[in-house]
């Protein structure tokens, strides 16, 4: 069972499948996207419609269909007396506005499961960097909480600080967090040298 719909949940269940596992589910607390372009999503606009990527086309030819289950969430692990997972407990969910006009998962009465399971990949999205520690420097954050500091400068407010890839610029792929850290890093030579010849 794969927890999380994103690229990196895709990934997961094309590794399972090159390890031969005999079932894959993967979790998607997000609703299935429309077939068809939504009225607020015109061109030219990303289209935010219902598609398969490479892992599911793969889970399909296989298994027969795609193995996502969509607005489902882990509520507990179960396992053995030698701490193997052994279950999943699942319940569906509804995306309800709260007191602030944020929308969350609400739980569905009624639609709790349990999914037998050997393996729980964890492939679940990035919602910012650690805030303690980032509070506990003083750091200053952007408004999606990360921490504020400029592409191609990569120094933070606090002073021989430097940040880059997700907890700068928000959740993204990995080719992005290297050459954000490779950047960091010409920038901290710089800093430390007055100079640098890294590109």
């Amino acid at each position: 069972v794969i927890i999380g719909g994103g690229d990196t949940g895709t990934d997961c269940v094309g590794t399972s499948l090159r390890h031969n596992c005999r079932s894959v589910t993967q979790l998607e607390i997000m609703p299935q996207p429309p077939r068809e372009r939504a009225a607020d999503n015109p061109w030219p606009e990303w289209p935010k419609i219902y598609r398969m990527d490479y892992g599911q086309e793969e889970a399909a030819a296989r298994f027969g269909d795609d193995p996502r289950v969509y607005t489902t969430t882990a509520t507990k692990f179960e396992g053995d007396s030698e701490g193997n997972v052994t279950g999943i407990h699942t319940v569906r969910v509804e995306w309800q506005r709260n007191e602030k006009g944020q929308f969350i998962p609400q739980p569905v009465a009624g639609t709790e499961k349990v999914i037998p399971t050997q393996l729980v990949l964890l492939a679940m999205g990035f919602l910012g960097p650690e805030q303690p520690l980032l509070d506990d420097l003083g750091l200053e954050k952007d408004a999606r909480s990360n921490i504020k500091a400029e592409h191609g400068q990569f120094a933070t407010s606090l002073p021989k600080v430097f940040a880059a890839g997700d907890c700068r610029r928000g959740q993204s792929l990995v080719v992005w967090a290297i050459n954000e850290g490779r950047g960091a890093a010409r920038e901290c030579d710089r800093f430390l040298m007055g100079a640098t010849d890294l590109p």
